[in-house]
């Protein structure tokens, strides 16, 4: 495992510094581990280009025949992330991202149900599992004798995971689980899950476990019949006074919310690849459906309009791509905290994903519509992407929430320090610095090590980060306390940090790609980083400005009059 490190990039940003040295040089695979990595995806497409036709047949009828999972584990579909001592290829993050990338080209479902198995299903056996637990189950976890699902959320509780109600209670070397969990990938076909439960009363922590099919007590309720993802298997797990061994608690008892963040955490980078991978099986149907349809005398791919759908989709792709491979890189790297970055990369890629599958089932038409072609079942499989692990609307307000956070703690710092001055006089020198530098920009953070060719871009981002750092202490100076309650504010902070990070990583890669290839022949690519840089400063500005000038109380009223009528209150009969 990579040695730990303590940066993180988004939070030194919200306080005014550039950690440019975690995003720079871009982070690219290792050629030992590209070769491999090659191999598998060239085997992958060599097979699943046989099933193109049985992809459509399986979402209609809701499953995978067992014939098709069997050769999924043949394929080592579950072996990704299992270190090759257990028999496992031990991808990074990296490379695991880009595997899954390519099963999504082929379809979502199956993706989906490699991807729960390895991100989040056996995880935290990777994360916080003893030697004990790695020797007795990663083996099998590799081969697919054992699929892995996650067991979280719960008919209660989602986004709000605290609010679980599974209790474990201790007997003796044993723990006694009760309780039901909801719409769980994989839950008809897994033996081995990592399940939440409270541990001390109805206001407990909440402690991980492994839980095993063949402990009595654990059953499974039917198949849910899906908008998309049709094919995967989600359904309950029921947990009837299952006694689990004190030996398979994962982490440290009353841990469990630890142990659940970090598993989803680590484990965004395969959900990016698949929103990935989507994206770029779009753009290459978009393409050519494009060149072939004529109207008008010529193809429509010679249309303005075209154009700009095919380009936008392009623009996103590589940011999302970006985006994706520079938070696996930061886990690769052993960084320990980029809890911001990576749910900012699973808000970009799984938006970016949604308006990619929309624009080319535009592009497509009518034929988008129908069942017979991808496109529909492509829009159905991606929507799912902006719901779980962790809505978009919850990730957007944990972005901004630990960011103020973060300005808070200085603020109390600033606030202590005027008990003693002369102790204090660092502290306040420091922040006074900084103030000057939000006022006139004398001393601003920089990038030193970006290619002069994109110094216009940097320059951009180097006056957003500024704005950025003077916004969070507006906001918390504005609200205070109410800052929580505040979301309206909370969400347009993090719809510019999102879009910060995601310039900076664009930045980054095509620094790299211009150092690697020259402008000439990174010229595409700088017009990518134009195009992006002025949408995500055209889109900051305009979060800026509303932060004091808005109508976010007239919303609110419409809102509270469409709740208290329970409809909509016009109509022009």
């Amino acid at each position: 495992m990579a040695e730990q490190k303590t940066d993180n990039f988004m939070r030194s940003l919200c306080l005014g510094e550039i950690k440019e040295d975690m995003i720079l040089p871009f982070p690219k695979i290792k050629d030992a581990e590209r070769e491999t990595l090659k191999t598998v995806i060239d085997s992958f497409d060599a097979w699943l280009k046989n099933h193109e036709t049985d992809f459509r047949k399986w979402d209609a009828a809701g499953e995978f025949p067992p014939e098709f999972l069997k050769e999924m584990k043949e394929f080592g579909l579950f072996s990704f992330v299992v270190p090759e001592e257990f028999g496992g290829l031990g991808f990074s993050n990296t490379a695991y991202s880009r595997a899954l990338q390519q099963l999504s080209r082929h379809d979502g479902s199956m993706a989906v149900t490699a991807g729960a198995h390895s991100s989040i299903g056996m995880r935290g056996i990777l994360l916080f599992g003893t030697p004990e637990q790695k020797e007795k189950y990663l083996g099998k976890l590799a081969t697919g004798e054992m699929i892995a699902a996650f067991c979280l959320t719960e008919p209660g509780a989602g986004s709000d995971a605290a609010s679980i109600k599974t209790t474990a209670v201790r007997k003796g070397d044993e723990w006694i689980l009760t309780g039901e969990k909801l719409w769980i990938t994989n839950g008809g076909i897994a033996d081995f899950f990592t399940v939440f439960a409270k541990t001390e009363g109805t206001d407990g922590k909440i402690t991980a476990f492994i839980v095993t099919r063949d402990m009595a007590g654990v059953t499974n309720g039917p198949h849910e019949d899906k908008m998309g993802l049709r094919a995967s298997s989600t359904t309950t797990i029921n947990l009837d006074g299952v006694k689990v061994p004190n030996a398979n608690v994962l982490g440290e008892p009353g841990k469990g919310f630890k142990v659940a963040m970090s598993i989803l955490n680590s484990g965004r980078t395969g959900l990016g690849g698949g929103c990935i991978g989507i994206m770029k099986k779009a753009i290459e149907l978009s393409t050519k459906q494009a060149k072939q349809r004529v109207q008008f005398g010529k193809p429509i791919s010679e249309f303005g309009l075209i154009k700009q759908k095919v380009g936008h989709m392009v623009v996103e792709c590589y940011a999302t791509e970006a985006v994706v491979a520079m938070v696996a890189g930061l886990s690769d790297a052993g960084y320990k905290d980029y809890a911001v970055e990576a749910a900012i990369s699973k808000v970009f890629a799984s938006e970016c994903a949604w308006r990619t599958v929309d624009e080319a089932l535009q592009i497509a038409a009518g034929n988008g519509f129908m069942r017979e072609f991808p496109y529909e079942r492509m829009l159905r499989d991606a929507r799912i992407n902006r719901i779980f692990e962790g809505t978009n609307d919850i990730l957007r307000l944990f972005i901004s929430l630990t960011a103020i956070n973060d300005v808070g703690t200085e603020l109390k710092e600033v606030a202590a320090s005027l008990q003693d001055p002369i102790k204090g006089f660092g502290i306040l020198s420091e922040y006074a610095r900084k103030k000057v530098t939000h006022a006139t920009g004398y001393g601003k953070a920089e990038f030193k090590k970006t290619h002069p060719a994109i110094k216009a871009q940097t320059d951009v981002f180097e006056n957003c980060a500024k704005d950025l750092s003077a916004a969070a202490d507006r906001l918390l100076r504005k609200h205070g306390k109410k800052i929580v309650d505040m979301q309206f504010a909370t969400r347009r902070l993090g719809d510019i940090m999102i879009d910060l990070f995601v310039l900076a990583c664009v930045i980054s890669r095509v620094s790299a790609a211009i150092t690697e290839k020259g402008e000439k022949g990174a010229a595409k690519e700088m017009e990518i980083l134009e195009i992006f840089c002025g949408q995500a400063s055209r889109r900051i500005k305009g979060n800026f400005n509303k932060i004091d000038n808005n109508d976010d109380e007239l919303i609110k009223s419409l809102a509270d009059h469409a709740f208290e009528a329970e409809k909509f209150s016009w109509d022009n009969l």
